[in-house]
């Protein structure tokens, strides 16, 4: 998946980032109450751990995929 960073909000910077060091795994992003995972991670995850895929602006023009767990269950 090509996405062009300049683009995105300062949130989906760092994400993009730590997923850089990472690139085999799942990244989990704290958000507050909240596990998410966006782009490629977010479509494994959700069909993996059946949770309901969904989309977040970005400050691109399609809404990155995105899905989410409370902390209470990790």
């Amino acid at each position: 998946m090509s996405i062009d960073k300049e683009k995105l909000s300062p949130m989906m910077q760092k994400y993009l980032e730590t997923k850089e060091e990472y690139k085999d795994s799942i990244v989990f992003y704290r958000l507050g109450d909240f596990y998410e995972m966006f782009f490629d991670d977010a479509i494994t995850a959700s069909r993996e751990l059946e949770l309901t895929l969904t989309g977040k602006d970005c400050g691109l023009e399609e809404r990155a995929p995105m899905c989410r767990s409370s902390t209470s269950c990790c």
